[in-house]
């Protein structure tokens, strides 16, 4: 009985890892970090980045938890918030592609408000860069079929709470130490990164929009069709996390 608990604990904490973890990417998304951090000193940046790293784990968390109920309330769809996040991230994918780059290498512009730091972390680096819709609607998606009973519900929290905790581990030391992944590639190697980088964000936000956009499509053309999907999606996940 024991044996069986622990492997239904591991099983969820991975399957949240392995979900959110390649969407997410914070090793492709380090050096748009120090991008848009390049004008800060390294305590500021490594500031920036554990704030990056809180705020991440606190988005997910809640999109675990009450995000299917929340967009419920508001009577939002998870296509909808894919198409909005989808255009955001394909705007400052945009901005970053074609506007100049300062080097992260050089001369910090000067101290920083701790309020202005605390801003820039959550937007726009945590949101949408980092969490952006693909990630949060992979996060609602884990919390939305729940299983029944206390036994099996707290335990599943639990897994939850792990799997992001490991996943926003990894995006914090990414982003804490991408300065010498900078230092190995140099400054054009540096340039070449951020603009490929931008551009693979500029095609994942074409690609959420576009993800949205059909299932809405899909949604009006064929009701019945669209929301048996839909449940046959959910059910596979509760049997995958059941086992």
């Amino acid at each position: 009985m024991l044996l069986a608990r622990m492997h239904y604990f591991a099983e969820i904490v991975f399957v949240a890892v392995a979900a959110l973890l390649p969407i997410i990417n914070p090793f492709g998304g380090a050096p748009i970090f120090l991008a848009m951090t390049s004008g800060l000193t390294p305590t500021e940046r490594a500031r920036t980045a554990k704030l990056v790293a809180f705020n991440s784990f606190a988005l997910l968390i809640a999109s675990i938890l009450v995000g299917a109920y929340v967009l419920e309330f508001f009577g939002v769809s998870i296509p909808a918030v894919q198409v909005a996040g989808g255009i955001v991230v394909c705007a400052l994918a945009w901005s970053l592609l074609n506007g100049p780059l300062n080097p992260v290498v050089s001369a910090p512009a000067g101290a920083t408000s701790p309020d202005s730091i605390t801003q820039g972390a959550f937007y726009p680096i945590t949101m949408p860069l980092t969490v952006g819709p693909g990630s949060i609607s992979v996060a609602v998606t884990l919390g939305a079929n729940p299983p029944r009973g206390l036994r099996a519900l707290l335990p599943t929290i639990l897994a939850h709470f792990v799997g992001v905790l490991i996943t926003c581990v990894i995006i914090y030391l990414c982003y804490r130490y991408a300065d010498r992944l900078v230092r190995r590639l140099g400054k054009t190697g540096t340039t070449i990164m951020i603009r490929l980088t931008a551009f693979i964000l500029l095609a994942i936000g074409a690609q959420i929009v576009w993800n949205g956009a059909s299932a809405m499509l899909l949604g009006v053309l064929h009701p019945g069709r669209h929301g048996a999907s839909s449940a046959l999606v959910g059910s596979r996940h509760t049997s995958l996390l059941r086992g």
